[in-house]
């Protein structure tokens, strides 16, 4: 009898508390769709933040608990009442029609805030809305993604029906506009979640055999604070472009199923002594891009390094590489210790006239 993907899943995280899919972690997954590490951690729930610990390699970035408790003040006062201030703000920066609202908070239902319950009631409601028109405001509403084969749960901030007759993702960021300018990866950042919350939604609307492209915005409207106060302002950023690019990064992750058959029977990540076995029995893909969003970057550094792969320059360089994959091999054609075949003469040419301009610099 063949088991279930869920209960593999729950097999190969072990005893550990699940962690929640959320956009900004499939955001950064499909930076990188060819690790199959990341993939496997990322479908099974698996704290990555406590695999690196036991790895001994902690990971050295994330939020600061003052910015969390920060962003969680402002989304709470900008959503406070109804969402009036958001109201205010599409109705006044953004010369958006909101003549009547209607808000529903998908929180939970009733007492329960299971994720297959909450996710009904949000699918129900966006039916009727899309039938009737009515409907304003959905405050918390969940939405599922397939990752690979595996279901993610994702709750966007808002998402706001029939501006101009579309459904608009919006998102609440505390982050400062200053003088109409504001910090160009933060936005980027935000950007790409609020893509993979138009992707989801732009599913759920398409399962309910309508048109997701005519009732999903490609615009999103970005919350943020507005100078060096604590007041919102708002703008709308064309999300074309990420959805385009999270949409095709989707498209080509490995099979989760297929990865897990890779696996020998038994293994976990769960914390212990096979744990390091485990997780270098399964191929990475590192980059130095990896540093900035995911938890294991520097074991996965460490190993890459350790391997001598020329990932760890980055994706510029092995694509100036054409296709060399080792470091041994790329120094060798560089000194003229070897030949290179003679697809890589180019390249073993630049390597030998760059070693020999460093050398000159350096004597």
């Amino acid at each position: 009898m063949t088991t279930p993907l869920p209960a593999r899943l729950d097999r190969l995280r072990g005893t550990a508390t699940a962690c929640r899919h959320n956009a900004r972690t499939i955001a950064a997954l499909t930076a990188n769709p060819g690790c199959a590490r990341r993939a496997l951690l990322d479908a099974a729930a698996v704290d990555k933040t406590v695999i690196a610990r036991e790895l001994g390699f902690p990971p050295r970035f994330g939020q600061s608990q003052f910015a969390i408790t920060r962003g969680n003040a402002f989304e709470a006062m900008v959503k406070a009442n109804g969402c009036a201030e958001l109201l205010a703000l599409l109705r006044t920066e953004l010369d958006l029609s909101v003549p009547e609202v209607e808000y529903y908070d998908l929180a939970s239902v009733g007492d329960n805030t299971a994720n297959a319950v909450r996710y009904r009631r949000t699918r129900q409601l966006f039916d009727h809305a899309v039938v009737t028109g009515e409907g304003t405001l959905f405050d918390h509403p969940l939405l599922r993604l397939d990752i690979a084969g595996a279901t993610a749960y994702l709750e966007p901030d808002v998402v706001a029906l029939r501006l101009g007759g579309q459904f608009h993702v919006v998102e609440i960021k505390s982050f400062a506009v200053v003088d109409g300018q504001a910090d160009p990866a933060q936005v980027a950042a935000a950007a790409r979640q609020s893509a993979v919350y138009v992707i989801a939604l732009r599913e759920l609307i398409a399962d309910l055999g309508e048109d997701p492209d005519a009732l999903v915005s490609h615009n999103g409207i970005l919350v943020c604070t507005n100078d060096f106060t604590n007041r919102p302002t708002a703008a709308l950023v064309d999300l074309r472009k990420q959805i385009a690019v999270v949409g095709r990064q989707l498209s080509r992750l490995t099979s989760i199923e297929q990865l897990l058959d890779e696996l020998p029977d038994g293994v976990s990540f769960e914390p212990g002594p096979e744990l390091a076995r485990t997780v270098a029995g399964i191929d990475a893909r590192y980059t130095p891009e990896c540093m900035a969003s995911c938890e294991l970057a520097f074991a996965c550094r460490a190993e890459a390094r350790q391997e001598g792969t020329v990932d760890v320059l980055g994706r510029g360089v092995c694509d100036d590489l054409g296709g060399l994959e080792d470091m041994a091999t790329v120094l060798a054609l560089a000194d003229g210790s070897v030949e290179p075949p003679a697809e890589f003469d180019d390249i073993a040419r630049l390597l030998r006239q760059a070693r020999r301009m460093r050398l000159e610099i350096a004597g």
